[in-house]
């Protein structure tokens, strides 16, 4: 197979797919990006667009814009492909940040598989969910503005991929019928519990699972994922857990939302706001994926809160090493954990709730471990039947390009236990 996969940060959520694919050399595989990354026996092309969006452009399509700078680019990049013999059978692109725009147009035989990871909504996802930040007019009518690409994308697209069904479901119900629920997948293999991990922090002190951890991870510390909640809820356990220890992974930059007006990143508006024991919390910043991985294995209560917005791998990866989670009981988490069986779930906007979960767990890690070692296992074993990318998300992955290569309508859900089909 002939197979072009776009995406801006290469490889973006391709990375296991792009691998297998051309691990076997009967396939020709592309990519191209904005960012230059070797992958073995792929060709890669980047692009930058020409320039940034006007300053004097309507803050409605600002965004829009910038997508089409960005579709502009891939074109550039796929002419040059072109150039190059190279034509694809199918296109694998996320719709974003505006690349797919134009591919149809580039490549017309060519089958365009987006990824269908978000779609915007005034309501029922993650505007308007905080109840700080009503929802104006002016935020509908942006909002609306804001799925242009989107829906040109969509109309564009031959089929759609998107990785869990409420992500699914935020799409319009006129496009659904031709997107099929197939998440990235997890390796299992490599996330996995270990008993005996150890980790050792910046200052020198070694903890293993003997000690009592507790840990937050997102990519980046805001709002979205819920880290004023989590910095608040971080206190009250410190002050009620004497030996507990918090590691806090991620950076100071904005992935969602926005940047705190009064401080230079939430870390530091949230530090000047509540005083947790300095010498008990620890902020490891961005860390290395293996790093990451020994300190979800470590943890004895991992939180994960979010907004109802796109699920993060962390969450998942978590589970699969066997952590005790506590979520947020928003749509994303409670599609994955169910309180009480393998995991437990907490009001997003309740710092007291997110400790006294948090503070439940360690409790019950002493008094009830076997009860503890259940809830474990069943988070992994969650991830395992569902999510496991050799065993499930690949197949299926695969299956749905040969299709769209062969010309026959894919299905529209991986086949995952407890996932009925829709569309």
């Amino acid at each position: 197979m002939r197979i072009l996969f776009v995406h801006q940060n290469t490889p973006g959520q391709y990375k296991h797919l792009v691998r297998r694919l051309a691990s076997d050399p009967a396939n020709q595989i592309a990519f191209i990006g904005k960012v230059q990354r070797e992958m073995p026996r792929v060709a890669t092309v980047t692009y930058k667009p020409n320039r940034e969006p006007g300053t004097a452009t309507h803050p409605y399509i600002h965004l829009f814009e910038g997508q089409v700078l960005h579709g502009q680019g891939a074109v550039r990049a796929g002419l040059a492909l072109q150039q190059r013999g190279f034509s694809p059978e199918v296109i694998c692109a996320h719709p974003g940040w505006g690349e797919a725009l134009f591919l149809k147009d580039v490549f017309p035989d060519a089958k365009l598989l987006t990824y269908c990871e978000f779609f915007y909504r005034a309501d029922g996802s993650d505007v308007g969910f905080d109840p700080e930040r009503p929802v104006t007019l002016d935020t509908r009518c942006r909002i609306r503005a804001k799925n242009a690409a989107l829906l040109t994308s969509l109309e564009a697209a031959d089929w759609g991929m998107s990785p869990t069904e409420w992500q699914f479901r935020q799409h319009p119900e006129a496009f659904r019928s031709k997107i099929s629920i197939i998440h990235d997948g997890v390796d299992t293999d490599l996330c996995r519990p270990d008993e005996d991990v150890v980790v050792t922090l910046p200052d020198g002190r070694v903890l293993t699972r003997r000690d009592e951890v507790v840990t937050y991870v997102a990519r980046n510390l805001e709002p979205y994922r819920g880290f004023p909640t989590f910095m608040r809820a971080a206190e009250d356990i410190l002050r009620r857990r004497p030996n507990a220890r918090i590691l806090v992974v991620g950076g100071d930059e904005v992935s969602y939302g926005t940047a705190p007006a009064d401080a230079a990143n939430w870390r530091e508006k949230m530090l000047a706001e509540v005083s947790p024991d300095p010498d008990r919390i620890h902020f490891l910043g961005k860390v290395p994926y293996d790093r990451f991985l020994e300190i979800v294995r470590l943890s004895r209560a991992h939180v994960y809160l979010t907004y109802p917005f796109v699920l993060s791998w962390s969450l998942l990866e978590a589970m699969a090493c066997g952590a005790l989670v506590i979520g947020s009981a928003t749509q994303p988490v409670q599609e994955v954990i169910e309180d009480g069986r393998n995991g437990l779930l907490a009001d997003f906007f309740d710092s007291r709730s997110v400790a006294d979960r948090v503070v439940e767990a360690l409790d019950r890690a002493c008094d009830d471990p076997d009860g503890v070692a259940a809830l474990r296992s069943a988070a992994r074993r969650t991830v395992v039947e569902r999510f496991d990318l050799e065993r499930i998300c690949l197949p299926a992955q695969l299956r749905l390009i040969e299709d769209l290569r062969a010309g026959r309508k894919p299905g529209v859900t991986a086949e995952v236990p407890g996932l009925a089909a829709v569309g």
